[in-house]
């Protein structure tokens, strides 16, 4: 039987998001991104990933830039090429859960500045927290792109994942993307996962993984050729170590072939040679460690993302107690299994890696459980694929167990929007300023005073002006 003709493979670029918050902090400025776009406009990407993610808090913390402005300027020059962000699900682009009236707010605003894809995903792969932003999405008239956070254990079989699929599909989304933050897929996983999945669904198919382990490029030939129909790539001076593969790389693998997604490699030479100072800049200032562009093999060998690695390590080293590393390497697992084995992401991977140091560095398992710890044990965070230990349930919570809630965290929270309008008025300049602080009270208000003083600077320069006096 003749092999079927399979379709050129989709692209969407990483480098305005992922690859530098992977690389370089999130650092990357509005500035240094504009002059670029035009040629990267041209050449044919599914999507450009330039929004949400860590880039949101980055740009008001530290770059003392309007995220909503960066959105803004980015549409008015990516005439081509649809933009996609990262959504945390029911907590946004923050680190706790918000009410609906404010997630719904968040994705009509994110659509109406210029976002067209919104990929949304929930550490705990619970789609009850993430069926608002879904909903949001759809009325909004945006493409919602439902990500399953990948992660290996028990639980995590093909039947869970294509079970998944199945009713990702039902809830109306109009993608799906396997998002493997910690390197964990390897080649011939990929190609029966993807295999199943498209069993499964008639939703395309996008793989998102990360170089860390030193399998992707691998991982992604392998997924395409089994019918994955996109895959997440940066352009290479922002490629491999914690980022993603490369873009000229992974267009040049596929040449000549049915799924070649035709990419024209001199425009792609021009965007690299555009990048590649910043590289260099960041290497020398030391924003850009070269220990991330390596390939660490324990991620695949303990199933431990990179950040939380080096989190772990840097808490062990407070500590003086460098010489438990290994030790809190195997109570890793057993903390993950004793929380209902949830995939290690933002934020579960930072609550079982501290969890695990807590129970190393006391001689007693659980004699210190964090807050975060108590919360997922609370339902809080959503429901685990699998059920907690009890043993740890009775020694964590004790009475506090009957306060436990198994319905959806959001469903008890009241209405908040109108409260955070009423908080911040005195700073709002625009609608968009109001989800800032939502999102970052204590940051938003620093970048709203910063914008204030910034702004009365103009003003007595234009006036200096209008006077007759020219400042040198």
């Amino acid at each position: 039987m003749a092999e079927q003709k399979r379709k050129p493979v989709k692209i969407t670029e990483t480098i305005l998001r992922d690859a530098h918050q992977s690389l370089i902090a999130t650092r990357m400025t509005t500035e240094q991104m504009l002059p670029i776009i035009d040629k990267m406009d041209k050449v044919g990407y599914n999507a450009v990933e330039c929004w949400g993610g860590a880039t949101f808090d980055a740009s008001l913390r530290f770059l003392k830039e309007d995220p909503w402005d960066r959105l803004r300027k980015l549409k008015a020059g990516f005439k081509n090429t649809k933009l996609q962000m990262l959504f945390r699900g029911q907590n946004i682009l923050g680190y706790r859960p918000y009410a609906d009236d404010v997630v719904e707010y968040f994705v009509q605003k994110s659509i109406a500045n210029g976002i067209d894809i919104i990929r949304i995903f929930d550490c705990l792969n619970d789609l009850r927290n993430l069926q608002t932003a879904v909903t949001a999405t759809n009325k909004e008239k945006g493409h919602a792109q439902v990500a399953l956070s990948y992660t290996l254990g028990d639980a995590y079989t093909l039947e869970y994942w294509t079970d998944m699929a199945k009713k990702i599909e039902e809830m109306g989304a109009n993608s799906i993307c396997i998002k493997d933050m910690a390197g964990l897929l390897t080649p011939y996983k990929a190609e029966e996962l993807v295999k199943s999945l498209k069993s499964a669904t008639t939703l395309p198919i996008e793989l998102h993984t990360h170089y860390t382990s030193g399998v992707a490029s691998m991982t992604y030939l392998k997924a395409v050729e089994a019918g994955c129909d996109i895959i997440d790539t940066a352009m290479s001076p922002f490629a491999l170590g914690t980022s993603q593969p490369a873009t000229e790389v992974m267009a040049e693998a596929f040449r000549g072939t049915d799924m070649d997604p035709e990419f024209d490699q001199m425009l792609l030479k021009e965007i690299a040679d555009y990048f590649r100072p910043m590289r260099e800049e960041a290497l020398k200032s030391g924003l850009l460690n070269p220990k991330v562009l390596g390939v660490d093999i324990q991620t695949l060998l303990y199933q431990v993302p990179g950040g939380m690695l080096s989190n772990m390590v840097s808490q062990l080293k407070e500590q003086n107690a460098e010489d438990k590393y290994m030790d809190v390497l195997e109570e890793i697992p057993r903390v993950r299994k004793d929380l209902g084995e949830p995939p290690l992401v933002t934020p579960s991977s930072q609550i079982v890696g501290t969890q695990a140091v807590f129970n190393v560095l006391m001689g007693e398992r659980y004699k210190v459980a964090t807050k975060e710890t108590k919360d997922v044990l609370l339902g809080k965070y959503g429901q685990t694929v699998k059920p907690f230990n009890p043993e740890v349930i009775d020694k964590v919570l004790g009475d506090e167990k009957k306060n436990a809630i198994t319905c959806r965290y959001a469903d008890l929270l009241e209405p908040e929007l109108h409260k955070i309008e009423a908080e911040m008025k005195q700073w709002k300049q625009q609608d968009e300023d109001v989800l800032s602080y939502a999102l970052f009270p204590q940051v938003a208000t620093e970048f709203f005073k910063y914008r204030e003083a910034q702004q009365t600077k103009v003003d007595a320069a234009v006036a200096d002006t209008k006077n007759g006096a020219y400042p040198v």
